[in-house]
């Protein structure tokens, strides 16, 4: 039996370091083997902050990729005009001068992780009947993945996501005000969500999700103005999981330096960790960074901070991760913890043969 559909992760997902050189027209191209156009752009700059250079920047293809999102506040979009990129390419993207440095500062680094949606949707909820108000985007089923803008309504709503399957992460934002972001995880109950640019533990309110988890076609939105503001425009990151390519889970802490093996069935080439019992940081790794075990350089996605090593080891494995810490953010005794993974290349391939065998 095949274990995944996704053979080859770098279609749809990458991770760019990469160094600034201040000049206009400077093409990054991504380091895999197959070709990928982008269309959700995450930067943050790895050095210590001086005028926004290790700032977080969100950009996407649905809203414009002039438009820039900071996930470490609560402000809404903003124009990085000649300061951002100025396209997303077959295989990368291109920057701008940036004279605000927080893409393309001369010699400063930064990382970029990049998605693939691709297929554009328009849905007219009153002649469809798939959600009760609009939403439009674009959606990649193969991945799982989807960007879905909208105007809230203060009140209850139903969402078309344009993906075949139930998202078990959504990422959502209030572009037009100064909102937190939310997070809708499976691992919360239905009436529970987590606030990205916060430490924040998770809280439940019938006012977020309506007690509903989303289905196979909508996901369900209360009054909560985080996640439906009147009248504002909204965004919404959606992620479907896909064995063998992404994995949205739970697990324990040990407070031991051999930690919780994580399966994830897949080698992780990013890793998002939050504990959830008790305030602490969104800690973001990645193998582009850190190459070789153990990863230790986190990015934090509720601050601007420096990216930095201490206390954050995980080694990546085969198949899953495990914390080589106790520091309590990724590794507290009996500690609860989420985690968003996506692969770097699949433990068992479409044909059932594991990946270490080819």
């Amino acid at each position: 039996m095949a274990y995944t559909t996704v053979d080859d992760p770098e279609k749809y997902f990458q991770t760019k370091a990469y160094t600034g050189n201040g000049s206009d027209g400077n093409a990054i191209t991504f380091d895999g083997t197959s070709d990928m156009q982008p269309d959700l752009l995450w930067f943050k700059g790895r050095a210590a902050p001086d005028s926004g250079s290790a700032a977080h920047r969100l950009l996407d293809t649905v809203r414009g990729i002039t438009q820039a999102l900071p996930s470490h506040d609560t402000d809404g979009q903003f124009v990085e005009s000649g300061d951002g990129i100025s396209s997303v390419d077959s295989d990368g993207f291109t920057l701008q001068i940036n004279s605000g440095n927080d893409y393309n500062s001369n010699s400063k680094t930064y990382v970029c992780w990049a998605w693939k949606a691709g297929t554009s949707f328009s849905n007219d909820a009153s002649s469809t009947g798939i959600g009760s108000i609009d939403s439009s985007g674009s959606f990649n089923n193969d991945a799982g993945f989807s960007i879905v803008s909208y105007v809230g309504t203060g009140s209850n709503a139903t969402v078309k996501h344009g993906l075949n399957a139930a998202p078990a992460w959504i990422l959502f934002k209030d572009t037009s005000g100064t909102k937190d972001w939310f997070v809708y995880h499976q691992g919360y109950s239905p009436a529970t969500g987590g606030k990205l640019n916060l430490t924040a533990n998770p809280s439940a309110d019938a006012s977020y999700f309506q007690n509903t988890a989303p289905t196979t076609s909508v996901f369900s939105i209360g009054s909560a103005n985080t996640v439906n503001a009147s009248s504002n425009n909204m965004i919404a990151y959606c992620f479907v999981e896909k064995p063998g390519y992404t994995k949205f889970g739970t697990y324990t802490g040990n407070d031991n330096a051999n930690g919780t093996f994580v399966h994830t069935g897949f080698a992780p080439a990013w890793v998002m960790i939050k504990r959830t019992n008790s305030v602490n940081d969104w800690l973001i790794l990645d193998t582009k960074r850190n190459p070789i075990n153990p990863s230790n350089e986190r990015i934090l996605a509720n601050t601007n901070a420096a990216a930095s090593t201490a206390n954050t080891m995980v080694d990546f494995l085969s198949n899953g991760f495990k914390p080589r810490s106790t520091y309590g953010g990724i590794n507290g005794a009996g500690d609860s913890f989420i985690f968003m993974a996506f692969a770097e290349s699949p433990f068992v391939n479409s044909n059932g043969i594991p990946n270490n065998a080819q």
